[in-house]
């Protein structure tokens, strides 16, 4: 089995898709392991590191890409201007890639028909199930971690006004208020970390039990009244609401936001497009200077007007859709990520080859593309197939 871990191109990426740890436990296992030249630097590993960790370094990802049986990658497949060629298209029929391709998300409906075109098997990360053994794959809880603290702090950045309660010698200035939609991993600790930054925090969730573990973390939780029936999907993530649910939720809101200073959006339903939660009419009732960071804009986005891949000032409000914000903490997430990415291909592996085992429910449930046909039921319904 040979490996290979190009070098992230999209723009301001710095993670890569393995450590020199986790090539060294490729090698034990009998692999041999291809590293583009510099792909870990931007997360501070060498290419010594990796060479003495048992790696070959190839100079080329196109060379990287035609030799390799199975690719492991960060981020989906992007354009590859030194090649003026997708990285699709630099891969071969029968070829394994691991990594998060957000195939629901209708801006990769074009990438993902062209990895069922090319022949590529394609497995996405963010498709892993809440179970316990696959805990120590799941990609998607580790990245969430990363933005759920580096959202908070990027949006504290952006907001013209103190984050905790400051007490000066004009007067006493309140604390800001910060609203967190979708309590997931990522939700959670962007709770924590707005309030260690002394912030009064707010959540929503449709889900009862994530409202509890918000209540933990002292925030003051709002009740949307979605029945928990209709909220909690297979394996505790939150289900796709029918539309009279979601205009409901979306009024209760409405209510809310007006009062917050901080609006982190993380709410996601596994395999499919993000729930549009705040409409563009909703962002003009929120405060002057108010900040939303939306960390669900892989798949969309919960706010209708979020700019993908960019921060922009809309209505008074300064709005983050910036897509690779674990990607600003390059050395924590890459070695969260290439651990969950190793335990992921270990689950494949049988007697040193990838099987394909679709009895599986981690492979099941994370398989997109297989003998040129799209597989995967959240981007089959998102593609309307």
């Amino acid at each position: 089995m040979i490996i290979g871990i190009p070098k992230e191109i999209m723009p301001s990426e710095a993670r890569v898709s393995a450590t020199p740890e986790t090539v060294k436990k490729f090698v034990a296992d009998g692999a041999t392991v291809l590293v583009e030249k510099d792909a870990g630097i931007g997360s501070f590993f060498s290419n010594e590191a990796y060479k003495e960790a048992g790696a070959t370094i190839i100079n080329s990802a196109k060379e990287v890409f035609e030799k390799s049986d199975l690719i492991l990658k960060v981020k989906e497949p992007q354009f590859n201007n030194e090649f003026n060629a997708h990285e699709v298209d630099m891969m071969h029929s029968g070829q394994y890639l691991v990594t998060f391709l957000h195939p629901a998300a209708p801006a990769n409906h074009d990438m993902i028909r062209n990895l069922a075109k090319n022949g590529i098997i394609g497995l996405t990360l963010e498709g892993v199930p809440r179970i316990s053994r696959a805990q120590n794959m799941d990609g998607l809880t580790s990245m969430s971690t990363c933005a759920g603290y580096k959202g908070i702090l990027i949006a504290a950045n952006a907001l013209p006004k103190f984050i905790p309660q400051m007490f000066t010698a004009v007067g006493m200035l309140p604390p800001s208020k910060v609203l967190v939609v979708g309590v997931g991993v990522g939700g959670l600790q962007a709770l924590a970390t707005a309030k260690r930054l002394g912030a009064v925090t707010h959540a929503v969730d449709i889900r009862p039990a994530a409202m509890e573990q918000a209540t933990s973390l002292g925030a003051k939780v709002f009740d949307l009244g979605v029945p928990a029936e209709l909220a909690i999907g297979e394996g505790g993530y939150a289900k796709y609401l029918p539309k009279e649910w979601l205009v409901k939720e979306r009024e209760k809101l409405n209510e809310i936001l007006p009062e917050m200073d901080i609006v982190f959006l993380s709410a996601l339903v596994p395999g499919k497009v993000a729930p549009i939660l705040i409409t563009e009419d909703m962002v003009k009732k929120m405060k002057p200077g108010s900040v939303i960071v939306d960390i669900s804009i892989d798949q969309g986005g919960n706010c209708e007007i979020t700019p993908a891949g960019k921060t922009e000032v809309k209505h008074g409000v300064t709005i983050c859709g910036i897509k690779n914000i674990p990607g600003m903490l390059p050395t924590s997430s890459t070695l969260m990520f290439s651990n969950n990415v190793y335990s992921f291909v270990k689950n494949m592996m049988k007697d040193g080859k990838i099987v394909i085992d679709t009895n599986d429910e981690i492979i099941n449930s994370t398989l997109v593309t297989i003998n040129n046909e799209i597989v995967h039921a959240g981007t089959r319904e998102a593609m309307n197939i």
